[in-house]
């Protein structure tokens, strides 16, 4: 058989004849690549855009961050520390007081007479009445310095203020009592001394409450 497309001698097809005019193809690609392929992310987003760029779909979840909370003053937190490490000294100074006022009328019955009764229930019943006083204090000093370290109300700065201001106040009593006669006896000018020690701390925390950031924390705030 001959003609196009089928079995015949060289010439009897259009396509086997060298002089046929063909059609050019593409360009010659070159081998394949036989490294490994390329490590990384898939870039997502449309076309073109470089990694990082916005994405296409939904927006993330979770709401935008809101505006910051103030920071306490260090002045507060001092004053509140403070608060905290004279109600531990009053507490001390207390359990002391009652246990020397507990056994002062039994000391005066054994000294044979030596004391007047009298003044011997007296001091047993001021010592009493000071170290509840002084319990009842402490108390009040760490319910204010915790109050005043959660809160930011007007009520807050106020108590650990009057916390502070007992405390002066019970350091300066004790100031006049022992530079006086107790029980008929003069006592040394060093004891008065060591009772305005007590007074020192307090006195800090009321200026740090009293002026600077400290005074314009308690703002009426409920919490902050």
């Amino acid at each position: 058989m001959s003609g196009p497309g089928g079995w015949g001698p060289p010439g009897s097809s259009p396509w086997a004849d060298p002089a046929t005019p063909t059609q050019p193809g593409p360009p010659y690609p070159g081998p394949p690549p036989t490294g490994p392929p390329a490590y990384g992310p898939p870039a997502y987003g449309p076309p073109g855009q470089p990694w990082g760029a916005p994405q296409w779909g939904p927006p993330p979840y979770g709401y935008p961050p809101g505006p910051r909370r103030p920071q306490r003053p260090g002045q507060v937190v001092t004053a509140a520390v403070l608060a905290f490490a004279q109600a531990l000294v009053v507490l001390v100074a207390s359990l002391y007081l009652w246990f020397f006022a507990s056994v002062a009328e039994l000391a005066a019955a054994e000294a044979g007479g030596i004391y007047a009764p009298g003044t011997v229930d007296a001091l047993a019943s001021e010592g009493t009445a000071l170290a509840l006083v002084q319990l009842l204090s402490a108390v009040l000093l760490i319910g204010a310095g915790v109050w005043a370290l959660n809160s930011r109300r007007r009520a807050a700065g106020v108590l650990l203020q009057t916390a502070l201001g007992l405390q002066v106040l019970l350091a300066v009593y004790w100031a006049v009592r022992l530079n006086s006669e107790v029980g008929g006896y003069e006592t040394e000018g060093t004891i008065a001394a060591f009772a305005l020690f007590f007074a020192a701390g307090p006195l800090v925390g009321l200026g740090m409450l009293l002026a600077g950031p400290g005074r314009r924390w308690f703002d009426g705030t409920a919490r902050a």
